[in-house]
């Protein structure tokens, strides 16, 4: 008999018990946003994984870990989490999500592949009791 996994009390509890996240684990530290997104929530987050960091230069991850920088970590950070529960299906079905930060991101099918802010959606609907996570194969960026 299979016995049910218990669902992660928080979405930064889920990526911390995950151990692929522990990148984003480090920046939400940092940008001092850990007890935000172990609030009440119901949070969607977009979660790069430690490969997609590793996408970063480490001059640019060396930049955005220094104090002084905090704000735009936040920020960065922002870009990557909505409001509300959204499960897959529900972000498949809009054209656009209004994300923490305020910016709105694009969400495209491209030959079968889901993206959102163009990156591709890897793995839907990790599910905590205070939001899902979506994981995403790049750092979403606000500089356009």
């Amino acid at each position: 008999m299979a016995v049910a996994k218990k669902r992660a009390s928080t979405v930064v509890d889920l990526a911390v018990e995950a151990k692929n996240f522990t990148k984003l684990a480090e920046a939400l530290t940092q940008a001092q946003l850990v007890d935000t997104l172990k609030g009440k929530g119901p949070f969607t987050v977009f979660a790069p994984n430690d490969d997609a960091f590793k996408k970063l230069s480490r001059e640019t991850w060396g930049t955005l870990m220094k104090p002084a920088n905090r704000s735009k970590l936040q920020n960065i950070l922002k870009l990557h989490v909505a409001s509300g529960r959204k499960s897959a299906k529900d972000v498949l079905a809009a054209s656009s999500m209004k994300m923490m930060d305020g910016t709105s991101l694009n969400i495209t099918n491209e030959d079968g592949q889901p993206r959102i802010g163009g990156a591709r959606i890897q793995t839907t609907d990790l599910e905590a009791e205070n939001g899902v996570v979506h994981v995403i194969d790049r750092v979403l960026s606000n500089d356009r």
